[in-house]
């Protein structure tokens, strides 16, 4: 079994569609570790707040036939394909880490810059991951949580409890 983080995002209904993704992901993996439920601003757009989260999971699924699910419960969550990168959305769930694997096989590639380059995925991954190390840099995520500019775009903790059964840290 893998250990693997994602990232999920949501600026439209996001409460409702956040349950949803938590929902359907423990429909699949079963247990899931959850960060808490922080707000921040859109970034590459004026939009609504987002809302985000890290959740951990354990899978058989290849990263390809894990990143088809994940595209899937988006699809199913309302998402369309082909909106700019930086437009609202009602679910969005990335593949951050599999595992300390490094790939770059489009539309996969692990770990996902991201983890490095946003407050919404470092910080989250930082709480419920704090002794995992960067497959890349070798640095526990925690170091770069510290190391990062948190200033330059703060996260708000919602104190949002998602209260999914599957879930362990809700």
């Amino acid at each position: 079994m893998a250990k693997v983080y994602l990232g999920l995002g949501s600026n439209i209904n996001p409460e409702e569609n956040l349950r949803y993704g938590i929902r359907e992901l423990g429909a699949q993996f079963g247990a899931l570790e959850l960060s808490n439920v922080y707000r921040n601003a859109s970034v590459g757009f004026d939009g609504d707040d987002f809302m985000n989260l890290v959740a951990g999971l354990e899978t058989d699924a290849s990263p390809a036939q894990l990143h088809a699910m994940l595209k899937e419960i988006d699809g199913l969550a309302g998402r369309k394909r082909g909106e700019s990168r930086y437009a609202p959305r009602t679910l969005d769930i990335d593949l951050l880490l599999y595992d300390d694997r490094v790939l770059d096989e489009p539309p996969v590639q692990i770990p996902r810059s991201d983890i490095l380059n946003y407050s919404f995925v470092l910080g989250p991954l930082a709480e419920i991951a704090p002794e995992l190390r960067h497959p890349e840099t070798g640095k526990l995520i925690t170091e770069h949580w510290a190391e990062f500019d948190q200033d330059s775009h703060p996260l708000v903790a919602t104190g949002v409890m998602l209260n999914v059964v599957e879930s362990e840290n809700t």
